[in-house]
């Protein structure tokens, strides 16, 4: 065990993480030249395309130290966006020690901090590498400082490398060996495996990732799930190396994979235990379940395939612990899933990652975030989405969630995002500079504010120069109220949305100009309003496509032309009574970017 070394890559997204793990990779001929590729520990198409990692992916590496003894080496590659945080979490409880890799040219960012802070409380050690060093604009020594005011390290601690180039990667290397402890664990006592990550395999079932804390883990073994109770025979384990290698038993303190054949997604849960069913041991503490910050519907466009949906969510929710779903039945839309998501890129990325891996076509539903509701006989609801709004006669007061926005950005665009989150009823909390050319804003804004477009204003004010970075603070009471929108009288709930009422009003008026561009035209005219309760805030027409009934009339009594429209008013009104209005999906899309 002491030659064991569990560690994990922390950085702001596009700090050049998988770019480094690629080069460790190679250092160590772990992967031969020929599968070697850009990002390679990426293996998902959209991760490729947008040039992010999504997932968190663990690779073993074996090192030749340079005293000659042999290290092995458990990488895990985490994600840097934020809505991704809950991946590298749990990354963090799986190893020892984290590479916290700084940009040369950007300096520390919102995320650098805040996972940093995750890899404090996990108490892992930290080694700081400035990574970049090769490029034109970095400024290695403001960096360094930088790097020393925010953990407190010597200067020589600091390690110098450049992913891209290779530079810096031996030292690397050797200040994983040094100064990452080996894991704590005895290899004696009774099984006790950490499920960090799952994958389904159509043909294997599903495959665990776990790491072993105490004991170890042999082939044909009997385990068990602490969660489920369940018991298992363990027909293949072994280590992960860029592909699985088969082994007759994985050690105490050693990052591996375990499958059992099970097929059913409800059996296996991220965070729960595996030991072993002849000598059972306690579970293993301090693993957090997620918080979903962002509710949204997902229905399927055919009602038929509602159960299809059902397998590939539970499929795709083994591979992403951090989306959560339950039953929903709409009128307009039919039966579907209340998913929880950690933020919108997320919901994007699960929206796609539905169409491309189990080809399933879904409709969203308006993105919001879950409010608690108190109604006058004292009753505690949480509302999660606009139809579960109590009625407003029999609600005493709503509260609303609010969150703590930390902003680092340079001192010329301050005013800027002032206004934008002053605009988005944000409170300003504290204001420090970091340096001279660095500043940071701490925020207290309602998350509701956040859901929609907020990240990508703040890039379009700020030019790309500022990172954020939230995290979640209690609820608050607020005026928030359930706008309807209404189609030829009758309600739409999938368009529903619950709004402070002070933005209802232009989100109203909004919302039905977009409308009135996206829905096709009828025999008969579509009035479009949007209603908090029984008062119209805005409202707009969708002309009806006429026959011009009188071209056949020339010249003559003026009351044979007024019969043949009043005969076709007559007509018009009684469709408008029995026709029903189709909404496309992109009007369910448009929502989102109603400020467009």
């Amino acid at each position: 065990m002491k030659n064991i070394r569990n560690f994990c890559i922390i950085a702001h997204i596009d700090h050049g993480k998988s770019t480094l793990a690629d080069r460790l990779l190679q250092a160590t001929n772990t992967i031969s030249e020929r599968d070697m590729m850009d990002q390679v520990l990426d293996d998902m198409d959209l991760e490729r395309e947008k040039g992010i990692t999504i997932k968190s992916h663990a690779i073993q590496i074996n090192y030749k130290y340079k005293n000659g003894e042999d290290y092995t080496l458990n990488l895990i590659d985490t994600p840097g966006h934020v809505d991704f945080s809950y991946e590298v979490s749990r990354a963090l409880a799986a190893c020892e020690g984290a590479l916290l890799l700084v940009d040369a040219t950007q300096g520390i960012q919102a995320q650098t901090i805040s996972n940093l802070y995750l890899a404090i409380e996990n108490d892992l050690e930290i080694i700081p590498v400035i990574n970049k060093i090769d490029m034109d604009g970095a400024m290695i020594e403001e960096v360094t400082d930088q790097i020393i005011e925010l953990i407190g390290c010597k200067k020589e601690d600091i390690l110098l490398a450049s992913g891209r180039a290779g530079i810096g990667i031996t030292e690397i290397l050797e200040g994983i060996v040094e100064r990452i402890p080996s894991p704590k664990g005895n290899p004696e006592a009774p099984l006790q495996a950490l499920i960090f990550d799952c994958v389904f395999n159509p043909f294997r079932g599903i495959i665990v990732y776990y790491r072993i804390v105490n004991g170890s883990i042999r082939k044909n073994e009997k385990i068990k799930f602490v969660s489920t109770d369940q018991e298992y025979d363990a027909d293949e384990v072994g280590i992960l190396k860029l592909k699985m290698q088969q082994t007759q038993i994985v050690d105490c303190g050693n990052v591996g994979y375990l499958i059992t054949g099970i097929k059913n997604a409800k059996e296996v849960k991220v965070g729960d235990t595996i030991i072993s069913a002849a000598n059972p041991a306690e579970a293993i503490q301090g693993f957090e379940e997620v918080k979903p910050m962002v509710f949204a519907g997902i229905f399927p466009v055919v009602t038929d395939d509602f159960e299809e949906l059902r397998d590939c969510m539970e499929k795709l929710q083994l591979n992403d612990a951090s989306l959560t779903f339950e039953l929903e039945t709409s009128q307009a839309l039919g039966f579907g899933f209340r998913c929880g998501f950690l933020g919108l890129l997320h919901m994007e990325i699960i929206q796609e990652r539905l169409e491309r891996e189990f080809d399933q076509t879904v409709i969203t539903t308006v993105p919001n975030v879950s409010f608690v509701a108190y109604t006058t006989r004292g009753e505690k609801i949480n509302v999660n989405n606009p139809t579960e709004m109590p009625d407003p006669t029999q609600m005493d007061r709503i509260e609303e969630p609010f969150i703590k926005a930390q902003i680092i950005t340079k001192p010329e665009y301050i005013g800027n995002i002032m206004t934008l989150c002053l605009g988005k009823r944000g409170i300003l909390i504290n204001q420090s500079y970091l340096t001279q050319t660095r500043v940071e804003l701490i925020f207290e804004m309602p998350l509701t504010e956040i859901v929609f477009d907020f990240y990508d204003k703040l890039k379009s004010q700020t030019r790309g120069y500022a990172s954020f970075d939230y995290h979640p603070l209690e609820y608050r009471e607020s005026d928030i109220v359930k706008m309807d929108i209404l189609l030829n009288s009758e309600k739409v709930d999938a368009l529903s949305a619950l709004i402070h009422r002070s933005r209802a009003q232009e989100f109203g008026r909004k919302l039905c100009e977009k409308l009135k561009e996206l829905l096709p035209r009828q025999q008969f005219q579509i009035a479009i309003q949007a209603a908090i309760g029984a008062k119209i805030v805005a409202r707009e027409n969708i002309s009806a496509m006429r026959k011009d009934v009188t071209a056949k009339c020339y010249g003559g009594d003026i009351s044979r032309k007024r019969k043949l429209l009043e005969k076709q008013k007559e007509g018009k009104k009684r469709m408008r009574q029995i026709g029903n209005v189709e909404v496309p999906q992109e009007a369910f899309l448009a929502v989102l970017k109603l400020d467009d």
